[in-house]
């Protein structure tokens, strides 16, 4: 039988009586119409919610795919989805790694800010989470699938016998408390099963919220990821790569891998829709950094930070969209507070994006900001390079960068992929003279500049250094000045930029 629901706004009332009054026959006209229309009255109040399903890819930077302009990527389901609600061209992670960039979806905050920089660290248990909210606050049933999410430390053997003694003996480990559903580390081929066995436990009338993690398109990267194979040769290059055969067959098997991400996501879709339904979700793709190629992951240029965000909301965000607002990735977990109708957490420091989905009035970003700290779970040692260990923070505005490094003497090394074909060929032709200069100076220049700034519309690949001059002056000061405030109150660790 069809369900109608009835909807009142209490405007004003003349006394604490009156409003005691009213407020009890509107309960009862609802209570009373759900039943006339074969409704249960808590399911009437829990459908005005709409269910989010959170998706990420793995090292996915923004500029691949189709919709994106890349000529060589196949990505017809993405694309798509695309179209059928807004794509955003400027979106930024707080960190160009993976667990402290996932830290800032989850909690709405920096990774400086919630001690997220150690890459290894569990998520402090005092830290309230997006699905913890949605969960307490909104009657949500929550949960986390596939890839591992990397905010319980790692595990397996990468940690030593006194650091796993000191996690397991003060319980750091707080996921399987912070959401009904936990999935740790899945196979891709279990990415539908572990879909629909969560949509499969969700009670009854209960709105959800699910975040589903790819492993696509992390490093190390297969070529045979979809048949046939990409044509190194017909890759456009991006202008801070050089034009060498590894670097080229490395970005084919890369992008390879994000056409596999394409399928994997409309499996879950599909999965979605044989057991939910698609209409009342409120759907979102992310990335959670950039390609693990020099000038991305474990760098704070655009490629390492700029990813993908697609979100579609059938009946809420008109089809067809393309943003070039700014927007962090603490503004995900607000967004979904909101649209779930609750206020987010006071420490949050993510700017809500729903006034913009619904095409109502808003005011964006000025800048977006982001923190690059330890990468993986290595330790320290004399032959560490920038890959491992490097300190540098950055404030971007639609325009402009300006980027803080704090470890310049590290020697630079691309995070995951030094052992590849193209860095080592970038390598031989830096010996050898050959690179192209901007190139040659921009990864072999040792020690590193303390400070660089760039104007993106004149350098969108971010090879010539602005910082000290006069003509920028102006807006370098701006950015400095950005970046000052959000350390101070982020309580960032680092000594700030000198003024």
């Amino acid at each position: 039988m069809a369900r109608g629901y009835l909807f009142f706004t209490v405007s004003e009332f003349d006394s604490s009586c009156a409003l005691e009054r009213s407020v009890r026959n509107i309960l009862w006209l609802v209570v009373v119409a759900s039943f006339a229309f074969g409704g249960d009255p808590l399911q009437a109040v829990e459908a005005t919610k709409p269910n989010i399903l959170f998706v990420l890819s793995d090292d996915h930077t923004a500029a691949h795919l189709g919709c994106s302009g890349d000529t060589t990527v196949k990505t017809p389901n993405l694309d798509r989805f695309a179209g059928e609600g807004i794509r955003f061209t400027k979106m930024f992670t707080v960190a160009p790694q993976c667990v402290p960039s996932r830290a800032g979806y989850m909690t709405g905050r920096s990774a400086v800010s919630v001690r997220m920089t150690r890459f290894n660290s569990p998520l402090p248990r005092d830290v309230v989470t997006l699905p913890e909210l949605l969960r307490k606050d909104g009657g949500y049933y929550t949960g986390v699938c596939r890839r591992s999410f990397h905010l319980d430390g790692p595990g397996g053997n990468r940690l030593g016998p006194v650091t796993r003694k000191v996690y397991q003996d003060n319980d750091l480990a707080s996921f399987d408390e912070r959401v009904d559903f936990l999935d740790r580390n899945s196979p891709r081929a279990q990415t539908k099963s572990k879909v629909t066995e969560f949509l499969g436990q969700v009670p009854a009338g209960k709105p959800w919220f699910l975040w589903v993690n790819f492993n696509d398109p992390h490093h190390p990267w297969d070529r045979d990821a979809v048949n046939p194979p990409y044509d190194p040769a017909s890759i456009k290059l991006p202008p801070h790569l050089p034009d060498l055969p590894g670097v080229r067959e490395d970005l084919a098997r890369y992008l390879a891998e994000i056409g596999r991400a394409d399928e994997e996501f409309q499996i879950v879709l599909d999965a979605v829709k044989a057991k939910a339904g698609l209409d009342n979700t409120l759907i979102i793709f992310a990335g959670d950094n950039g390609h693990a190629f020099p000038h991305g992951k474990g760098s704070l240029y655009d490629p390492g930070l700029n990813v993908p965000l697609l979100i579609r909301w059938a009946g809420q965000i008109k089809p067809g969209q393309v943003s070039d607002v700014l927007v962090s990735g603490e503004d995900i977990a607000p967004t979904c507070l909101e649209a779930a109708g609750l206020k987010p957490d006071p420490k949050m420091t993510g700017k809500s994006l729903l006034p913009l989905l619904k095409g109502e009035a808003s005011s964006p970003r000025e800048f977006i900001f982001a923190e690059r700290g330890v990468h993986g779970s290595s330790n320290f040692t004399e032959k560490t390079r920038s890959s491992g260990y490097d300190l540098a923070r950055c404030a971007r505005s639609g325009r402009y960068k300006y980027i803080y490094n704090c470890t310049p003497w590290m020697t630079y090394s691309p995070v995951d992929s030094a052992g590849d074909p193209g860095w080592k060929q970038m390598v031989a032709a830096h010996e050898a003279g050959q690179l192209p200069p901007a190139i040659d100076k921009t990864y072999f220049t040792s020690p590193r500049p303390i400070f660089e700034f760039y104007d993106l519309e004149a350098d969108p690949g971010e090879l010539n250094n602005l910082a000290g001059k006069p003509e920028v002056a102006a807006e370098e000061k701006k950015l400095r000045s950005a970046l000052i405030e959000k350390m101070i109150l982020d309580w960032d660790y680092l000594p700030l930029p000198a003024e």
